[in-house]
């Protein structure tokens, strides 16, 4: 008759594979093996490296931040963040390429009952420069909100032509 040794058989896999899982659980950047200080010096460096990025200033054109603080509440906050991802040197969750306004400018569109748009030119070193932002109501973009970004833009384009001459 076998002697009884107090364990079932498969326990110790069965703990070897929930301390697996607990060690998975804790995060994607902990390293299997690792001591508590290496563990904290590596979060610091990924800290450190997500901090690294200076944001961009966002320059308002014409009654662009009026008409955007017009906005409903939670559609204010969801522009906010997605110019804070803009500044970061991220793209925006919903964008679209507006080539009809000019080269470089593009859609942060919001989605809620009505849909409200925003336009911006990111490709300039000094900044973020917001066109124009506006609640549309049908499915195209009215001519008159493409127009009013276009002259905004040109008239950035013309700002920055003079600084650069200006010795």
């Amino acid at each position: 008759m076998p002697v009884d040794s107090g364990t079932a058989p498969g326990r110790d896999e069965a703990r070897r594979r929930d301390a697996h899982r607990r060690q998975q659980d804790n995060g994607s950047w902990q390293v299997r093996g690792l001591s508590a200080v290496a563990r904290q010096l590596d979060r610091s460096i990924q800290l450190g490296i997500y901090c690294l990025v200076a944001e961009k200033p966002l320059y308002w054109l014409g009654s662009s931040l009026d008409d955007l603080r017009g906005f409903p509440d939670a559609v204010r906050r969801a522009a906010g963040y997605e110019l804070g991802q803009v500044q970061q040197g991220l793209m925006p969750s919903d964008w679209k390429p507006m080539t009809t306004v000019g080269a470089g400018v593009y859609e942060i569109r919001l989605h809620t009952g009505v849909e409200h748009r925003v336009f911006y030119v990111a490709k300039f070193e000094e900044g973020i420069y917001v066109l124009h932002a506006f609640e549309k109501r049908t499915r195209q973009t009215p001519q008159s909100e493409i127009v009013l970004a276009r002259r905004r833009l040109a008239d950035v384009l013309r700002r920055r032509a003079r600084q650069q001459e200006a010795p």
